[in-house]
């Protein structure tokens, strides 16, 4: 996927009244406010009470969903080979949000200081924190590609990395 892609599914979710955060890859390039790789997909967290409305523009769209894990996550694709990952989240008065795991008892917790500004191509993007990116690359054997992000994220922003 390329920026301008990227670019242009937020400007479509926007649109829409959706309000969305760019995490992974992306994510991680938004915060260092470059391209530092390749990506296949785009994973954006969304609030789930704006899911009716993301689903709508992005089917408006041309992408279809292909994978349904909700409450936890769903995958829609476009006949391009674009893929959107999608993270529902549901936010509390302070501003901190929780996102279903499939272990039920231990959700995903986003705390609201984690919900920032990067930037794709010189423009602004809403995306998660270094700190919200190194939570979610916790638990399992990580790749060189995740080894090279967690890198990045440690120089950049001196942040604790567990690899």
């Amino acid at each position: 996927m390329e920026a301008a892609e990227v670019l242009s599914v937020l400007e479509l979710l926007r649109g829409a009244g959706v309000d969305v955060w760019v995490g992974g890859g992306w994510g991680i390039d938004a915060l260092l406010g470059r391209r530092t790789r390749d990506h296949r997909d785009l994973d954006l967290m969304h609030r789930r009470e704006h899911e009716p409305a993301l689903l709508a523009a992005l089917a408006g769209a041309g992408f279809t969903e292909t994978v349904d894990w909700r409450p936890v996550r769903f995958v829609f694709a476009h006949a391009d080979g674009r893929e959107i990952d999608l993270h529902p989240l549901v936010f509390a008065a302070d501003g901190s949000a929780v996102q279903a795991s499939l272990e039920p008892e231990r959700p995903f917790r986003y705390p609201a200081s984690c919900f920032v500004t990067g930037a794709i191509a010189g423009v602004a993007v809403p995306c998660l924190s270094a700190e919200q990116q190194v939570y979610f690359h916790q638990g399992y054997e990580p790749t060189d590609r995740d080894r090279r992000d967690m890198a990045q994220l440690r120089r950049a922003f001196g942040v604790t990395t567990h690899f």
